[in-house]
C-alpha cells in the first residue's frame, strides 16, 4: 500500500493531512491517491491497517490505564477507548504520550456516570507513567535545611522534581486505584472520603502515597513557587491542625523537591 503522486485527483498527499486522519474513523472514506501494487486499488489493505492501528491504540490506553480497565471489564473499556480514540487521535509517535484526555473523556462519558470516582482513578494512572517517564534528577537530600537559619525558613523556595504530581479527587479515587491496580482479588472497599494522592519518583521506582488534609493545598502552593511561609499559612487557613515541620520532613522524604533556594534569590 502506498501514495500515488500522480492521481489525477491530487494536490500533493501527506501523511499527516490525508492518510493519518481517516485511521481512527471507520466511517472515513480511503483517502484519495493510496493504491495498492500495481496500482490497484487499496481499500480492503487500508481498512485493515486501520483496524490494526485502532487496536493498538487500544491496547496502549489498556497499558496505561490497567485498574480503570479492571473496574469497568475489558469489553467495556475497549468500547469506551475506541470512541475516545475517535475523538482524540495521537499526536506524538510515542505510544507512551497518548491518553492524556482520557480522563477527561470518561468524565464526560455517557456509559461510565455510574462510576464518578472513574475519571480520578484513570488520573492517578496517568500521573504515575508520566512520574515514570519524567527526566532523572537528584531528590532534595534529607539534610538539606540543617544549615538554613530558622528566620530564612519562610522564605525558602522549593524547586518541584520533574516526576512529582498532586492528584485530587473528591472520592476515595486512591484507594480504589490501590486496589485495582495488581491482579490480586479485591475485596469491600470502605473508604468513601475524598483522597488526594501525591505521585513521586525519588529513586527508580514509582510512589504513590496519600496526602493528609492540607498537604495538597501546602504541596500546590510550593510547587508554584510560592515561599515555605506563604504555603504554609495557607495549609494551615485550610486546616488549622496540619503540622508544617512534619509534611516538610516527609515530602523531602518522598522525594518531591530537586532544590532550594532563598526567596530573594
Amino acid at each position: 500500500m502506498q501514495l500515488d503522486p500522480t492521481s489525477e485527483h491530487t494536490r500533493p498527499l501527506t501523511y499527516a493531512a490525508d492518510f493519518a486522519p481517516a485511521l481512527t474513523n471507520p466511517d472515513a472514506e480511503t483517502p484519495v491517491g493510496v493504491i495498492g501494487p500495481n496500482g490497484k486499488g487499496a481499500i480492503k489493505r487500508y481498512n485493515v491497517y486501520r483496524n490494526n492501528v485502532t487496536v493498538s491504540l487500544i491496547d496502549a490506553l489498556a497499558g496505561i490505564f490497567p485498574a480503570v480497565q479492571r473496574l469497568t471489564g475489558a469489553e467495556f473499556f475497549r468500547a469506551m477507548a475506541r470512541f475516545h480514540l475517535r475523538d482524540t487521535p495521537p499526536t506524538s509517535p510515542l505510544l507512551f504520550e497518548y491518553g492524556r484526555d482520557f480522563p477527561a473523556f470518561i468524565e464526560e462519558y455517557e456509559y461510565a456516570q455510574s462510576l464518578p470516582w472513574l475519571a480520578d482513578v484513570a488520573r492517578v494512572e496517568r500521573a504515575w507513567l508520566d512520574a515514570y517517564h519524567a527526566s532523572d534528577v537528584q531528590p532534595l537530600a534529607a539534610d538539606a535545611l540543617a544549615s538554613v537559619p530558622p528566620e530564612h525558613l519562610a522564605g525558602l523556595v522549593f524547586t518541584p522534581h520533574p516526576a512529582s504530581r498532586i492528584v485530587r479527587s473528591h472520592y476515595p479515587a486512591l484507594t480504589i486505584f490501590a486496589a485495582n491496580r495488581g491482579d490480586d482479588p479485591v475485596g469491600p472497599i470502605e473508604a468513601i472520603d475524598p483522597e488526594d494522592a501525591l505521585i513521586t519518583r525519588p529513586d527508580m521506582e514509582v510512589v504513590v502515597r496519600h496526602l493528609p488534609p492540607g498537604g495538597a493545598e501546602f504541596l500546590i502552593f510550593l510547587i508554584s513557587g510560592e515561599p515555605l511561609g506563604v504555603a504554609a499559612a495557607r495549609a494551615v487557613d485550610a486546616y488549622p491542625s496540619f503540622n508544617i515541620a512534619a509534611s516538610v520532613a516527609g515530602m523531602i522524604e518522598a522525594g518531591v523537591f530537586s532544590a532550594i533556594t532563598p526567596g530573594d534569590a
